[in-house]
């Protein structure tokens, strides 16, 4: 008798969708990618379809037509209102019997822990941080850039990046490497020639997160105001993971710390010992690592979570993605 399939995992972010279909005794029996997950700018049911194209290729690919549970983590998802929506969506394409949304970032928590609870930030275009227990309780915060209190992510780093080359080399700011480091990246000879093919698009939008390296870079060297922001962003990391450790009840246990996002992942030793340094003196009892396994496992860790799998279905899961 074949595995019969228990758990559709969905991790779908702006840039790509990842899924995987998983069998009842946590044997992956297939996996497939697809375009970026974005609602907010094509509409609920034509970013659905993209998932759809990638749940498609898994579901031929294993045999199997619909599973027990869909588990989604999907970009864009910050508010509850927003999960139900994108669950009542996901649901009505008859994939499982039961379908569950979160916000990716649970993804990448749940991938780093071996039981659901602990304390995720992840740092990659924009910053966000989530927090669970076991009995279900979460932390969260919205997560919708400065207006929701945010500060950091790739994106802003940039953004704040520009701003102080921009005011060095006009006279309005003092005086930052940035201003000849972030033209020299794209071959210009001012900050004035950046922001206008920035501007105009001569440079494409999406090129703009090539400047976060050289900030880093930048910061390395001995640059003040690069090292500043850097450290900035090493003290919003663990102020967001103090607060969601705090609201959970787990400042005084020992528990995970999970760093996740391109910008994190990255270890820039100044960050990297910054964010370490601050949670030892705020949350000592804090475990901070570096996540580097796919977001997709965590989604599919928390379907086999809902569907009450046993820990050596979960290994094996597990042991799927991390070998």
């Amino acid at each position: 008798m074949g595995l019969t399939a228990s758990v559709l995992a969905v991790d779908a972010g702006n840039s790509k969708t990842d899924v995987a279909v998983v069998a009842s005794d946590g044997t992956v029996l297939a996996t497939a990618r697809g375009g970026g997950f974005r609602p907010p700018v094509v509409g609920v049911e034509a970013a659905v379809d993209k998932v759809a194209e990638a749940v498609t290729r898994a579901f031929t690919a294993s045999g199997v037509a619909s599973v027990e549970h869909v588990s989604a983590c999907l970009a864009n998802a910050d508010f509850p209102v927003e999960e139900e929506r994108l669950a009542a969506a996901l649901h009505a394409r008859a994939w499982g019997a039961s379908t569950e949304v979160r916000n990716d970032t649970f993804a990448v928590l749940r991938a780093g822990v071996t039981e659901p609870r602990g304390v995720a930030v992840v740092c990659g275009a924009g910053i966000n941080c989530v927090g669970m227990r076991p009995d279900g309780r979460t932390a969260r915060f919205p997560a919708l850039g400065r207006i929701s209190g945010d500060w950091g992510g790739g994106w802003g780093l940039a953004e704040e990046a520009l701003w102080h080359a921009s005011r060095a080399e006009d006279g309005r700011g003092g005086p930052t490497a940035l201003a000849h480091t972030l033209p020299a990246h794209f071959g210009l000879t001012s900050v004035y020639a950046l922001v206008e093919a920035l501007h105009l698009e001569h440079i494409g939008p999406a090129r703009r997160h090539e400047l976060t390296p050289v900030l880093f870079a930048t910061a390395v060297s001995g640059d003040a105001v690069a090292r500043g922001l850097v450290d900035r962003l090493a003290e919003e990391v663990a102020t967001m993971a103090t607060v969601a450790l705090t609201r959970l009840g787990l400042l005084e246990e020992e528990t995970p710390v999970l760093l996740g996002g391109g910008v994190l992942a990255a270890r820039h030793p100044r960050l990297d010992d910054g964010v370490r340094d601050l949670l030892a003196s705020r949350a000592p009892k804090a475990v901070p690592r570096v996540v580097t396994a796919s977001p997709v496992l965590g989604a599919a860790l928390l379907g086999l979570d809902r569907v009450g799998a046993s820990p050596r279905t979960q290994a094996r899961a597990r042991a799927y993605f991390e070998g």
